[in-house]
């Protein structure tokens, strides 16, 4: 798994404080923008207290994550307020046939053995009919491999370009660097956490579970942490 900023709001505290201010300020656009003050950061933490978050809309991040299953793209995508772009299965052929092993299955040799001849299954049946329509049908290789994909599984390793704006990575760290998200899922937020801390430390500093602001939200379904 692999984890990249690509790009973000240039000065991303100082956008986040200029919007809020703006909204009770005679000044000038400009002039509140250029106007720094020292309590600007606690400013930005107030802001998140009281649960005014729309300031921090105007401020966007954008990743790219390789090496992560469709699994895990399902369950990304579930985050509605934000941009996607993913490797075509449809326009790009499968040749590599890399797939993501759970770590609980990586532990048992004989899952281990049975996830394997499963992924070995796939590519060959991928192949086979791959080529079936190819020589049968007369189709193009991406009329084939748009058809041929169905037999592919969700451990498939794929790649995914992906936009955030803050408030909305705020409530996706808050789901997803919980103990009860899925690992994999689980793993790509807290990397993604940790490098929008090294460009918007204050907006993320408190930034995670529920309960590292208190108590665990889960009830009964909590991790006992």
């Amino acid at each position: 798994m692999k984890v990249l900023l690509l790009s973000h709001t240039p000065d991303p505290e100082r956008v986040v404080v200029c919007a809020a201010k703006l909204c009770y300020s005679s000044l000038d656009i400009s002039e509140i923008y250029e106007k720094k003050n020292e309590s600007d950061f606690e400013f930005i933490r107030k802001l998140i207290k009281l649960g005014h978050e729309s300031p921090f809309e105007h401020i966007s991040f954008t990743f790219g994550i390789e090496g992560v299953s469709r699994v895990f793209l399902a369950q990304l995508t579930r985050h509605r307020i934000a941009s996607y772009s993913v490797r075509s299965q449809r326009y790009v052929k499968e040749e590599n046939f890399s797939f993501v092993i759970p770590p609980e299955i990586l532990n048992f040799p004989e899952a281990k053995r049975e996830f394997e001849k499963a992924a070995e299954a796939s590519r060959i049946a991928y192949e086979k009919i791959t080529k079936i329509l190819n020589d049968n049908n007369e189709n193009s290789e991406k009329k084939s491999i748009e058809d041929a994909r169905y037999v592919l599984f969700g451990a498939m390793e794929t790649k995914i370009v992906c936009t955030f704006n803050a408030r909305s990575l705020l409530n996706f760290f808050k789901l997803r660097t919980c103990k009860r998200a899925q690992w994999e899922i689980r793993d790509v937020a807290s990397e993604m956490l940790r490098l929008v801390k090294k460009v918007a430390p204050n907006v993320f500093s408190n930034s995670g579970p529920p309960c590292i602001q208190g108590a665990c939200n889960q009830g009964k379904m909590g991790c006992k942490k």
